[in-house]
């Protein structure tokens, strides 16, 4: 894209959104409650779902709340996760789980993490080869009545193993009994690689976000068998991510980064040629880097899922949605946890409420949303039921955990401290590089 698209689009887009903005939203761009820090390094990945953070940034809503994103493209959640942490980025596109697994020291050290806003609702995908599928394979129990009638090792990939994609991935296997750790090979693979390594036989299937399940149904190396809001309508997915220490030290910084976020989340969602604007941008090389018709359709919510059915998904990929999107529900941190202790992430039970309330910075939130005018939810709660019929809540935890059939072999029990991880023999291949 170039800078005089960038300029016209910020230009067209930006005055009808400002027009909608609290008057005291400006009120933060000087004096004591200005930005600490003015040019952000800001890390995103090649997905569909970087969008609000991209869109910031071009159409000038971190200019507008006295900030500068400087974008940064990954190539790994590794890679997201070792630059937050060494200081090289400021803030970042990150995967809600792996935020969590970082503040809890699941495969490193323990570092203090903050989960500033959530950035969407939906949109990831669950594909399996194309042979598979003429297999017979196309949901979960029809592989799992393959895997068990053509026993061999089947190998799946997801993108990060505290991740949001490992914890759906496992989930959906487990729906139609397939222990993922003793049934099957789990790999660690980028997103932007995941078409490769299916296209070349090394994975049966992925779990991952757009536009890679949509460019394998293009290339003919995949079927779409599930989304994630298959396995949980309207679930949380990406976040907003820094180290506390940085909210500690730039707290008005933050605060402008979510309103910019946030500002941006409203535009794409507003209308479909706000999208499709979106699309092209996001489609471009310096960007996610694909074709248009793998990208645009899906941020739309219209699907084909590589076999003959289409549809218009009412819970597709969302940014705002009023507001509902982005508040940082403690129950939703809280989920990732029952996940990774479910999966053996972590040996003890952690203080999840505890945790949750040190990690999701629902205070700052609140600053942003309420000088942008936006709704706030009356309960930093929320309830969910997923494709199993499990209903959550936030509430017992522990039992949570604890009541799935099908979960990680059991390890064997150390006096460690409440939370702790324990040692990761059992994790995917490249787990944690």
């Amino acid at each position: 894209m170039t800078a005089a698209h960038r300029q016209h689009t910020a230009q067209t887009a930006a005055p009808a959104a400002s027009s909608r903005t609290a008057p005291t939203a400006s009120a933060w761009l000087t004096g004591s409650d200005a930005p600490e820090k003015r040019q952000l390094k800001v890390g995103f990945m090649p997905l569909t779902d970087s969008a609000s953070i991209v869109m910031a940034s071009v159409l000038a809503f971190d200019q507008k709340h006295g900030i500068k994103f400087v974008l940064k493209p990954m190539t790994s959640w590794a890679s997201v996760r070792d630059q937050l942490l060494l200081g090289e980025l400021d803030m970042a596109q990150a995967l809600y789980g792996m935020v969590y697994g970082q503040h809890l020291g699941i495969g490193s050290p323990a570092t203090p993490m903050a989960v500033l806003m959530t950035l969407n609702h939906n949109g990831q995908g669950l594909t399996l080869s194309r042979r598979l599928a003429e297999q017979g394979a196309v949901d979960a129990e029809s592989l799992s009545r393959l895997m068990a009638r053509e026993p061999r090792t089947y190998r799946f990939a997801q993108t990060f193993p505290t991740g949001t994609h490992a914890l759906w991935l496992y989930y959906w296997l487990a729906s139609a009994g397939v222990n993922p750790f003793t049934q099957a090979s789990v790999i660690t693979v980028p997103p932007s690689h995941m078409v490769q390594h299916l296209r070349r036989g090394g994975v049966d299937g992925f779990c991952a976000g757009e536009p890679w399940n949509q460019s394998a149904i293009s290339d003919g190396s995949g079927v779409t068998v599930a989304t994630s809001q298959h396995i949980w309508p309207d679930h949380p997915e990406k976040v907003l991510g820094c180290t506390a220490d940085f909210v500690a030290q730039h707290p008005h910084t933050a605060r402008a980064a979510v309103m910019a976020v946030l500002e941006a989340s409203r535009w794409i969602d507003a209308s479909a040629a706000n999208q499709q604007r979106t699309a092209q941008i996001l489609a471009g090389d310096d960007m996610v880097g694909t074709r248009l018709d793998a990208l645009a359709p899906r941020l739309q919510g219209d699907y084909d899922n590589g076999l003959g059915q289409r549809w218009h998904d009412r819970h597709r990929l969302r940014f705002f949605n009023d507001g509902a999107v982005n508040f940082p529900y403690l129950s939703d941190g809280m989920w990732f946890m029952t996940q990774h202790k479910r999966w053996g992430l972590l040996r003890q039970h952690p203080d999840y409420l505890g945790v949750a309330r040190q990690v999701n910075q629902i205070a700052l939130y609140r600053e942003a949303a309420n000088a942008l005018r936006l709704p706030l939810p009356a309960s930093a709660f929320r309830s969910s039921t997923l494709m199993d019929g499990q209903r959550w809540d936030g509430t017992h935890p522990e039992r949570y955990a604890d009541g799935f059939l099908h979960r990680a072999p059991p390890l064997p029990a150390l006096d460690e401290p409440r939370g702790s991880p324990p040692s990761f023999s059992h994790l995917p291949q490249g787990a944690l590089t």
